[in-house]
């Protein structure tokens, strides 16, 4: 008896010194070359399929809201926003705003995306789900303020000032804002451009991936 129960410490010690190893095996990285959109999907083959699934229920073309998820996130699952800081800006005090995953989405649009699409085990840090949810933000703002799916320049005013700051023109005072928009834009015209060489190697289904 003795012997059986030491054996099966001996199994669950083992399982215990593995989980750290199998957890870090499991983490999420980003795509090593994220100037290339065919080499990101090529990479993390299920993102594709995820895009294409926000694509055909938002009619947001592919390109715009992964441009703009780059220039929130650099495909990190985790990332947050910069630290706030008090006392003479040396003591940290939590983050300027509740910004996290993919798509940096605050907690209360977050809350939104999940109530209007019913998504209520979305999580921000699944590029599924966050991929969704920039498809849902890209049609309402088409929907409120009447910016073409296509304006990758457009949609990220939108997208960082809110729809009523957009309307407000509250990036106007923010230059720094209005050429990150252009930076944008400028990724979503190259990714489309990258995206339109692969696409057909991308919808291929997983049988016919095998014999290439």
């Amino acid at each position: 008896m003795y012997k059986k129960f030491k054996n099966i410490c001996i199994f669950f010690s083992g399982l215990l010194v593995m989980l750290p190893m199998f957890l870090v095996g499991c983490a999420t990285t980003p795509p090593k070359d994220t100037s290339n959109l065919c080499e990101i999907f090529f990479e993390k083959e299920d993102w594709y399929d995820a895009a294409a699934d926000m694509r055909d229920k938002w009619g947001v073309p592919i390109h715009v809201p992964m441009a703009m998820m780059y220039q929130e996130s650099s495909f990190r699952h985790d990332a947050l926003p910069p630290r706030d800081y008090i006392l003479f800006g040396l003591i940290p005090w939590g983050r300027v705003s509740s910004a996290y995953g993919y798509s940096q989405a605050k907690t209360p649009t977050w809350s939104d995306y999940i109530r209007e699409t019913g998504n209520s085990g979305a999580d921000r840090d699944d590029f599924e789900d966050a991929i969704d949810f920039m498809g849902w933000f890209i049609s309402k703002t088409h929907s409120m303020n009447g910016i073409s799916k296509w304006d990758a320049n457009a949609q990220y005013l939108n997208y960082h000032e809110g729809w009523g700051g957009y309307r407000r023109k509250t990036y106007l005072r923010k230059g720094w804002l209005v050429e990150v928009a252009r930076r944008v834009k400028s990724r979503s015209l190259r990714y489309a451009s990258q995206l339109k060489t692969c696409e057909d190697d991308l919808q291929k289904s997983w049988f016919w991936k095998l014999f290439d």
